[in-house]
């Protein structure tokens, strides 16, 4: 089964969301069928076939997530961010601002979901191909 290390060395490839597709595909090669990320410190849970699960560690200090998400204000910068203008921390930066607690990645579907603090669902969108 794949690593937290292998992952990682995938994900240092990543400069900014436009790198994003590049990443997802080279971490399904792995067998990662998918993975929720917690804004607040950016630990994420991978998961794998026959109920495989790894996680990583915080990547930085805690955030404070808003209390209410705010839509509309989270697209514009997702946008900006898959647009390659803005970099990982100032994507999570806006996630904690605008009300994202975490998302979801499942690879076998395709799609990133945001959710707020109280397991709302902001926004799905489907993963582009590399």
């Amino acid at each position: 089964m794949f690593t937290v290390a292998q992952i990682e060395a995938a994900h240092s490839k990543v400069k900014s969301g436009a790198d994003f597709p590049k990443y997802i595909q080279e971490i399904k090669a792995l067998g990662v069928t998918g993975f929720e990320t917690w804004v607040k410190d950016s630990h994420t849970e991978y998961l794998g076939s026959n109920n495989y699960r790894t996680a990583s560690n915080a990547m930085y200090e805690p955030l404070a997530i808003a209390d209410a998400s705010d839509k509309n204000t989270f697209a514009e910068r997702l946008k900006i961010h898959q647009q390659g203008q803005t970099d990982y921390m100032t994507f999570c930066n806006d996630c904690a601002a605008t009300g994202v607690e975490k998302w979801i990645v499942d690879l076998d579907k395709m799609t990133c979901t945001y959710f707020d603090k109280a397991g709302n669902e902001v926004l799905m969108e489907p993963i582009p191909a590399a």
